[in-house]
């Protein structure tokens, strides 16, 4: 017996008398009282919802322009045509497409990869505005 702790003898115990910590104990964190009152109160202000960065979206729909234009050259390579027509065919889309490139909406937020962040964000913010002009509510500022 050490410090009070553990058996007088180990005799017919069945162990050899050490006294160990049980280490699969896994303690609570400690919680204050008012950690537990502040996920109830009303008052409190929201938590701050990051902004998607705009350079990021902006490559997005920039690398899906490109895409685009990669996908009109296999296309016009497979028909047999002359490089030069296929370099002005794709230049011209991609003109077009860029002048256009502010109306690339993101996809929808649930169709979304894990990894894709930002577009996820940019998706979502969308999706709340459209929910809260659709329940009249105003941006409490």
């Amino acid at each position: 017996m050490y410090n009070g702790i553990g058996l007088s003898t180990p005799r017919g115990s069945g162990t050899n008398g050490y006294v160990v910590r049980n280490l699969s104990f896994v303690r609570p964190p400690p919680t204050d009282r008012n950690d537990r009152l502040s996920s109830h109160d009303f008052k409190a202000p929201m938590p701050e919802i990051r902004q998607p960065n705009q350079e990021i979206l902006l490559h997005d729909r920039k690398r899906k322009v490109e895409v685009q234009c990669m996908e009109l050259q296999i296309e016009l390579e497979d028909e047999g045509l002359s490089e030069d027509e296929i370099e002005e065919k794709v230049q011209e889309l991609r003109t077009r497409l860029n002048k256009n490139i502010d109306k690339i909406l993101p996809r929808d937020a649930k169709d979304l990869m894990e990894h894709e962040t930002h577009q996820r964000t940019a998706a979502k913010e969308i999706e709340n505005k459209k929910m809260m002009k659709a329940l009249n509510i105003k941006k409490a500022d």
